[in-house]
């Protein structure tokens, strides 16, 4: 059984137990860099990201031990630390912007199957390689909090603690991200087809 995050905090904490930290890092790497990668969508630069988000974390638990406890959950307060990480780096080359909140909605409208698309020709790479297109083409915001959601696994209370907005509206950018990527990809599909008929 592998031990909590808590206690391997609290081992690394206590104890300078390097192996528990280290064990933190690679449990929760892939969400980490996901989101990174999938905020600044330069791998060298979420790579950078990545290792100052440990950096900052490692800080932070060596120099105040309740800035840990007072947050929660491990991967929530990392999260934090990363997008800080992030959003410094985005303000710095002003590629940052604000879009308008959402209104209040319910959500979760159903994205396109591809693979049942007319377009038999298309196959698992083009697929990925369209949907992570119209991921990155998302303003901001809506793109931010489906990659909490689905690349950290963040619940919607940590995301609209994270990005300090109300649930309703971390779930109304939620449900416009996937209404435009519903769009983007029906269009890229259309478009394809198109061509591919010409």
């Amino acid at each position: 059984m592998h031990p909590a995050d808590e206690a391997l905090v609290e081992q690394y904490m206590e104890r300078g137990d390097e192996h528990a930290f280290r064990l933190l890092v690679e449990r929760h790497q892939e969400r980490v860099y996901g989101y990174l990668l999938g905020m600044v969508k330069d791998p060298a630069v979420a790579d950078d990201l990545f290792q100052d988000t440990f950096i900052r974390v490692l800080k932070a638990l060596n120099r105040d031990r309740a800035s840990y406890t007072k947050q929660g959950r491990f991967l929530g307060w990392v999260m934090r630390i990363a997008r800080n990480a992030a959003l410094d780096h985005l303000r710095a080359r002003k590629k940052w912007y604000d879009v308008p909140d959402p209104e209040d909605m319910n959500w979760w409208d159903a994205l396109p199957d591809l693979s049942e698309s007319s377009d038999e020709q298309l196959n698992r790479s083009q697929q990925a390689d369209m949907l992570a297109e119209c991921i990155d083409a998302l303003p901001p915001e809506q793109r931010e909090v489906l990659l909490l959601r689905h690349e950290s696994d963040l619940t919607f209370r940590e995301i609209a603690e994270l990005t300090e907005c109300s649930i309703n509206t971390a779930l109304g950018r939620m449900r416009y991200a996937l209404l435009n990527l519903r769009k983007m990809l029906e269009t890229t599909e259309l478009n394809h087809v198109t061509h591919a008929d010409a």
